[in-house]
């Protein structure tokens, strides 16, 4: 479905270890990116002995942003590696940080690139993917003589109800998945006495 999107809940871990070289690798749920600095800053305080923080993240459902950092590695041997595993895996709204331990023998270009591919895999593997909606919200606006036809309306075709707020008149926030768009606004728009808007 295109109103699906996979993302993780809860961070994971992973490790991989080539020719000496130990790499953590730690995903992350992503709110938006202000989280990342954070983020990386915590594992940066957590292995502050450790050559390299490098990460990758992907925010956003449906257009979606992303970001790779090599953090002194060769260029794209680290950030990329990571960032094609969240593409390969589907994921969005997540980070994965790979911290790097030196272990003497330079492992080469294509070395790194497995190794932080690798890592990265490990993490996701240990994560609980799972698939979320996208959803709109909508605000209707009413009088309270048609509060039973909203409600009813609601309950019939199975629409979530995120707030309601009825006082002198009734103002009330429903949700639906995207696919549904059309046929949530218009069921609604027919209606004489209701005011419906997308709500964001």
């Amino acid at each position: 479905m295109d109103d699906q999107y996979k993302t993780i809940e809860t961070p994971s871990t992973g490790y991989f270890k080539d020719k000496g070289s130990k790499f953590y690798s730690y995903a992350y749920p992503l709110k938006n990116e202000d989280e990342v600095k954070e983020l990386v800053n915590a594992l940066k305080k957590e292995h502050h002995s450790a050559r390299h923080h490098c990460y990758a993240w992907r925010l956003g459902t449906e257009e979606i942003r992303t970001r790779a950092n090599d953090d002194g590695e060769p260029s794209s041997t680290a950030g990329k590696p990571i960032l094609g595993q969240l593409q390969s895996y589907d994921v969005t709204n997540i980070l994965v940080v790979v911290v790097r331990y030196f272990g003497g023998t330079l492992l080469g270009v294509s070395g790194l690139i497995n190794a932080y591919r690798s890592a990265t895999v490990e993490a996701l593997n240990n994560a609980n993917i799972l698939s979320k909606l996208i959803e709109i919200q909508y605000e209707l606006k009413f009088e309270y003589d048609m509060l039973n036809t909203v409600m009813n309306k609601l309950k019939q075709d199975n629409y979530d109800i995120v707030t309601t707020d009825f006082q002198e008149s009734c103002r009330l926030i429903f949700k639906a998945r995207k696919s549904e768009d059309e046929s949530a606004f218009g069921s609604f728009k027919e209606i004489y006495g209701i005011e419906i808007k997308r709500f964001s």
